[in-house]
């Protein structure tokens, strides 16, 4: 299978739910709760669907392996920017996200600088976006439909706000990382382009 293949069922399905991301804002910010819930539903389906046919049918290319990440990003902010527009979420918290993934581009342009590419993707923070990803929705879920906020308010707030600590402690852990990788001696590859001596565990 070609990884650098752009047209696949996979990566369509991607490219629609990257598409989907500014309705979903718009949506927030105009108060159609429910039909922001809706959008993100068949948003985090066509994930699933699209991870699981990549898989099946030997189409996991790498601009999937780039596009699905940025969807998760791009729904995490627009639920974000929409909540904190309609005063439901304090701009700190915004500001608080932003600053980590700022962070993470200016270490990805270090790394580039010393010749490397974007380091791999920590378990931690897999689990941070994970949260975010899902306590926003519960918040949302919560003014959507009054009769349960008391319930959804304080689980999908506890969520995010340890989702928001646990963003923030896989930022310093690719920080470490990539202060010890830009450390390591390089020696020169015999094909003509530097390696790492020591790869480190």
């Amino acid at each position: 299978m070609d990884a650098s293949r752009v047209w696949t069922i996979p990566n369509v399905l991607s490219m629609l739910r990257l598409a989907l991301v500014p309705v979903f804002l718009a949506l927030i910010i105009a108060g159609m709760d429910i039909a922001a819930l809706v959008v993100l539903v068949v948003a985090s389906l066509s994930d699933l669907l699209d991870g699981y046919l990549a898989r099946r049918l030997g189409q996991v290319t790498r601009l999937g392996q780039l596009l699905d990440p940025a969807a998760d990003r791009l729904y995490i902010f627009a639920a974000l920017l929409g909540l904190a527009f309609r005063d439901l979420v304090p701009w700190w918290i915004v500001a608080v996200i932003i600053a980590r993934d700022v962070g993470i581009v200016v270490l990805g342009i270090v790394l580039a600088n010393h010749g490397y590419g974007p380091l791999p993707v920590h378990m931690l923070g897999k689990v941070a976006t994970f949260a975010l990803f899902f306590g926003l929705p519960v918040i949302l879920l919560g003014v959507a439909f009054p009769a349960v906020n008391a319930v959804a308010a304080p689980v999908g707030w506890a969520i995010t706000v340890w989702g928001a600590f646990l963003y923030w402690w896989a930022g310093v852990i690719y920080a470490i990382e990539t202060s010890r990788v830009i450390h390591i001696p390089r020696v020169s590859d015999p094909r003509g382009s530097d390696t790492l001596e020591d790869q480190g565990g």
